[in-house]
């Protein structure tokens, strides 16, 4: 049976390499918290919510969220979060190489918790995942 205080983790990004880079940090920091990889907004929505065929994501969970993906692009998952009555309160990071400040700004007017740059991607998966292993452990989520 599933710890109801640990913190899944969904992953939502199409670049394979960076699943397979943010994998390796999160190994190398021996975090052990369930992830799930989603390949784009529809696919996160998916799992949040459990339709389509897919099992929904347990709660608590922490969304690390790319913002340059097709179908359904980052901003446009934020935006469906944040209308959505049972997902709306969901935790997101944003973690992307967009520096451009109109993403920050849409991104934190979404109520993002953060904004982590990929500017040298082995580096940015080390500081996200001591960024989130911090995060987890220090915030109290609640169990719903």
């Amino acid at each position: 049976m599933r710890n109801p205080k640990t913190v899944q983790l969904l992953h939502v990004e199409d670049d394979t390499l960076c699943l397979i880079g943010l994998n390796r940090a999160f190994k190398a920091a021996k975090i052990a918290n369930p992830v799930s990889f989603a390949h784009d907004g529809i696919e996160a929505l998916e799992m949040l919510r459990g339709t389509n065929g897919r099992p929904r994501l347990p709660r608590p969970y922490l969304i690390l969220l790319d913002l340059n993906m097709p179908r359904m692009d980052g901003i446009e998952l934020l935006h469906e979060l944040r209308k959505d009555e049972e997902l709306k309160k969901s935790i997101v990071f944003i973690m992307t190489t967009s520096g451009a400040d109109e993403d920050k700004v849409k991104a934190y007017n979404l109520g993002v918790a953060g904004y982590i740059l990929k500017t040298n991607p082995a580096n940015a998966f080390l500081e996200a995942t001591a960024l989130l292993d911090s995060y987890w452990r220090v915030v109290e989520f609640p169990a719903n």
